[in-house]
């Protein structure tokens, strides 16, 4: 297995290229696709910036194999045929060969299409759906990044380990919150076969009243609640469901979402709920302090969430380019594969057999008091490693065509 162990300073100056007096003429352009306007907007802007972040470091460092890479947004509008349309036309007039997202997993499962047709490479790192690195798996798709095997496999540890008995369960309905779910049933299940699940319920995307839904929930009275909901509809959720009675601690994909945090308006909605990701401010790690310094130095703001996980992610993609050594995309995916990346948030590794990055998850439960921000935020990080949530290949789905 290749493993890199160089970063920021050592990535800058050493795995990316030594710095050139000047770019090359060319450059080499990665088509960001992420909802840049409606309901979504602020997650797919975050995400963006993350992107844009890592490109800065690159070109900072002298660039990759001498170019610069330049970031090119594309306004997905969360519509896999807006955002497959939109990239299509930059292959054909740009030349583009790289493509990245993290919002809609029915996104992602398009661009993946799209890029094996083309033989271009997407790569995602909030698009979690596990089929897209199972039964939909294709050689031009990677995701650095988890899925909704890992994040689910975390929660329902930690709930099992916690003792609870009955969960309750609200997700949105399409290919993303459906598989987070079952993800879920599967493995608490297997680990705690005695909790009961006593409301299993589903919404549409962008839903804006939630009584009826909390109402079902507080009926059935479960100790926890478990939800996969991500931007408007998390907060929603908890803003309309808290003050209706629905008290349960609430165990989240994407609990340490400070945009949703600042817009409850009240601290004791999400006090002492808890969630599992790759990527948090507070993990232990000094070159996710180092990492922190620069961008709140650059940017004046910390690199959240989003922003942190895009930027790894980016930078692991430039780590297999780098090791290619050239833009010839059969060599990248192959340089890709077994390529081990050690960043802020720990080892990720590539697995080549379905292009699903191994990475360790990390827990935190949401505190009042902490350094970041003045309402309630992540409290320390605590480690699920990846072999802890590791789905063996030959469970995934994935058939690999080379």
């Amino acid at each position: 297995m290749m493993k890199t162990r160089c970063w920021i300073p050592g990535f800058v100056a050493a795995a990316i290229m030594v710095a050139a007096p000047a770019f090359a003429a060319d450059t080499i352009k990665i088509g960001a696709t992420e909802p840049l306007s409606g309901t979504f907007k602020d997650i797919g802007e975050r995400y963006l910036e993350g992107v844009q972040y890592a490109a800065k470091v690159i070109n900072e460092g002298g660039g990759l194999l001498g170019k610069k890479v330049e970031v090119l947004p594309i306004d997905s509008e969360l519509k896999p045929d807006v955002a497959t349309r939109k990239a299509q036309a930059m292959i054909l007039k740009d030349d583009v060969k790289f493509f990245c997202g993290g919002t809609g997993s029915s996104v992602g499962a398009a661009m993946s299409q799209l890029a094996e047709k083309e033989n271009v490479i997407m790569f995602t790192y909030g698009m979690d759906a596990s089929s897209m690195t199972g039964e939909k798996c294709n050689k031009n798709f990677f995701r650095p990044g988890g899925s909704t095997d890992g994040r689910s496999s975390a929660l329902a540890q930690i709930i099992a380990k916690k003792g609870y008995k009955s969960v309750g369960i609200i997700g949105q309905d399409y290919s993303f919150g459906h598989e987070a779910v079952d993800a879920f049933k599967k493995k608490m299940a297997q680990i705690s076969p005695s909790t009961k699940i006593v409301a299993e319920l589903f919404h549409p995307a962008g839903t804006k009243d939630y009584a009826p839904y909390a109402s079902q929930l507080i009926a059935a009275k479960p100790e926890v609640i478990f939800t996969p909901n991500w931007g408007n509809d998390l907060t929603l959720l908890l803003k309309q469901g808290r003050p209706m009675g629905m008290k349960q601690k609430v165990f989240s994909y994407y609990i340490n979402d400070e945009v949703m945090i600042s817009s409850l308006g009240d601290d004791s909605m999400i006090v002492g709920d808890m969630g599992a990701e790759i990527y948090a401010l507070t993990i232990p790690n000094p070159k996710n302090k180092q990492f922190i310094e620069k961008f709140h130095k650059d940017k004046g703001y910390y690199p959240t969430w989003l922003r942190g996980k895009s930027y790894i992610a980016t930078l692991f993609w430039a780590e297999a380019v780098k090791k290619a050594g050239k833009l010839d995309v059969p060599a990248i995916i192959k340089a890709w594969e077994g390529l081990t990346f050690d960043g802020p948030a720990g080892l990720w590794t590539m697995r080549a057999c379905d292009h699903q990055a191994q990475v360790p998850y990390w827990v935190v439960e949401i505190v009042k008091e902490n350094k970041f921000f003045k309402h309630a935020f992540e409290g320390p990080a605590t480690e699920i490693t990846a072999k802890e949530v590791e789905v063996p290949c030959a469970e995934t789905g994935c058939k690999m065509g080379k």
